[in-house]
């Protein structure tokens, strides 16, 4: 059997229940509104007054909101292979429902054929992903295979981060039509882990991708974190990696 043959569905929400981190939360109602407002500020045709007169006010919102927001990072989830796959990351550029700029994705596990935690999803990508006229643009297409094959990984319980992304564009994957997601382990070779992924239309593969990923030991990651970390002005890590930093430094 092929990659591409791998069944899309198998029972949302799938073995793992309803995610916690897609509700009714202040963070979620935000991103909502502002992934609303970037749609038809992207799609639609609109009034030059009408977009001036929501500028001042969206500015004047980003001036409260700076404002009042604590000089430190938002805390970080350590994902791991028991949890549910979208609540790895509820600010993630693709499947975070608290990131305005995520479409978000919908993630669940179920099982595989050989009884191995494997990723399942929908998605629906709307005027802000177009590339091609109708078309779902490649590199957000690439961005989200990444995300897919890291998760695959993770509830496989073997994590880490990405080395090569090898994307193959079947046929255009359109814009505004439900997707189908799916992605597995493959299999692992020492450090490499290896994964696959997929995406349908109606049961057709548009996209497909195999990537390499390395694990990380924890040192070797707080060592990435440091130095990323060194000389910003702005806050970079939350409180966590600051106490790890911490801890690690010799006085």
């Amino acid at each position: 059997m092929s990659e591409g043959a791998v069944p899309p569905g198998q029972g949302f929400p799938g073995v793992d229940g309803p995610a916690l981190s897609t509700g009714d939360e202040p963070l979620n109602r935000l991103a909502g509104a502002l992934r609303r407002i970037g749609a038809v500020a992207v799609g639609l045709p609109l009034r030059d007054d009408d977009v001036a007169e929501a500028a001042d006010q969206m500015s004047t919102l980003a001036d409260k909101l700076e404002a009042s927001a604590e000089d430190s990072k938002r805390p970080r989830r350590q994902p791991t292979a028991a949890g549910h796959p979208q609540d790895y990351f509820p600010t993630s550029p693709v499947i975070g429902y608290a990131n305005p700029i995520a479409p978000p994705v919908d993630l669940w596990v179920v099982e595989g054929e050989d009884g191995q935690r494997e990723v399942r999803g929908r998605a629906t990508f709307g005027y802000p992903y177009e590339g091609p006229p109708t078309c779902v643009h490649g590199g957000v297409i690439a961005e989200l295979f990444d995300e897919l094959l890291g998760t695959a990984n993770i509830v496989a319980g073997q994590a880490g981060m990405t080395g090569t992304l090898t994307v193959r564009y079947r046929r255009p994957t359109p814009l505004l039509a439900p997707l189908e997601l799916a992605s597995r382990l493959t299999g692992r070779d020492g450090r490499k882990i290896y994964a696959w992924g997929g995406i349908f239309h109606h049961g057709e593969l548009t996209a497909e991708a195999e990537g390499i990923f390395i694990e990380v030991q924890p040192g070797r990651m707080l060592d990435i974190v440091t130095k990323n970390a060194t000389g910003t002005e702005v806050p970079l890590v939350d409180p966590a990696f600051l106490r790890m930093i911490a801890e690690s430094t010799p006085e």
